[in-house]
């Protein structure tokens, strides 16, 4: 089933005044868990933050707070604080990055800002070395690369579009595509052909009821020098 496109429009673009659990905390570092805030990251790496007493700015890197409690006692108020504890826990990305939308599943995901390749989320990405199966074949594969480029937008060797093979009817245009091999051709000797598979075509071994066996995984060495 073709998987739709996000876009950047799926994603709230506010948020709600929420709490944190009090834990065992005190003084500013229990106000930035109990006082309904709530953070929303900005294009230039700081974050606003929304109180009830006001909406102030908030620079991790710097250090720094627009707040009086910050400009007029140095001190490291209960905004600073709160905007590390969200970074933290992954309610918002670090100031390097930015959130952005799976290309597979839709799913929210951190990328660096500069990043212009389809996204994905830690379930759906796969680095080099992870052992994955065809889901048209069965076949398992070793991914090599990641290209950064949609099926719609990547040729293969054969000067085709990944999108435009029927077997990849399926799956969506906007996914980003991967690099694989066959397991199989690592065993034999001579040149392995490197294909290009749209993501979600890609299911990790791991994830299959049939896992892989010892004979598989004793393989799964060093598939960039192939």
């Amino acid at each position: 089933m073709t998987q739709p496109e996000y876009t950047p429009a799926s994603l709230p673009a506010t948020r709600s005044k929420t709490t944190l659990a009090a834990e065992d905390t005190t003084g500013r570092a229990r106000r930035a868990r109990t006082e309904p805030m709530a953070v929303r990251p900005l294009r230039d790496g700081r974050y606003a933050v929304e109180t009830a007493g006001g909406t102030y700015v908030v620079d991790l890197d710097a250090r720094t707070c627009t707040c009086p409690d910050a400009q007029l006692r140095d001190a490291r108020c209960k905004h600073r604080r709160r905007v590390a504890l969200e970074v933290t826990e992954g309610l918002v990305p670090p100031p390097d990055q930015r959130t952005a939308v799976c290309a597979v599943c839709g799913g929210r995901t951190f990328v660096p800002q500069a990043s212009r390749a389809p996204a994905l989320c830690a379930a759906h990405e796969s680095d080099p070395g992870t052992l994955v199966r065809d889901r048209e074949t069965g076949d398992r594969l070793i991914v090599v690369a990641a290209t950064g480029e949609r099926a719609d937008r990547f040729e293969t060797d054969e000067g085709r579009l990944v999108a435009d093979y029927p077997s990849n009817a399926h799956y969506g245009g906007h996914e980003p595509v991967f690099r694989v091999v066959y397991l199989d051709a690592l065993r034999r000797e001579g040149d392995v052909r490197r294909y290009a598979f749209p993501a979600s075509r890609l299911q990790r071994v791991a994830d299959a009821s049939d896992g892989p066996s010892p004979a598989d995984s004793a393989d799964v060495t060093d598939p960039t020098t192939a």
